[in-house]
């Protein structure tokens, strides 16, 4: 992934952050997963692998789009924290670039 695309990411993760669109932590995501308000997991590519299961399993029980970048704490310097693991992002706009994105 070039620069410039995973610019676009950081911008549309902290923009769905500032937007209070992003659900951050394990609790947190989970919430979002089980209530059907997730449109999107993001894992830090240093997770643990028991966490890459247990998110991995319940994205696509769900049929959630899960996707994995960053390290821990480039994801937490994105949304103003120490480091972070995981979160969801709850609205489908803001899950529908990030996607797009990622994939390109």
């Amino acid at each position: 992934m070039n620069d410039i695309t995973m610019s676009k990411i950081y911008g549309m993760v902290s923009l769905s952050m500032k937007a209070g669109k992003l659900a951050v932590g394990e609790e947190r995501a989970k919430e979002a997963i089980k209530s059907g308000e997730a449109r999107l997991i993001i894992i830090a590519d240093d997770a643990s692998d028991n966490t890459k299961k247990k998110f991995s399993d319940m994205a696509a029980y769900r049929n959630v789009p899960l996707i994995s970048i960053f390290d821990r704490y480039q994801f937490g310097r994105l949304i103003g924290k120490k480091f972070s693991v995981s979160a969801a992002v709850t609205d489908k706009g803001f899950a529908d670039s990030i996607i797009r994105l990622y994939e390109m």
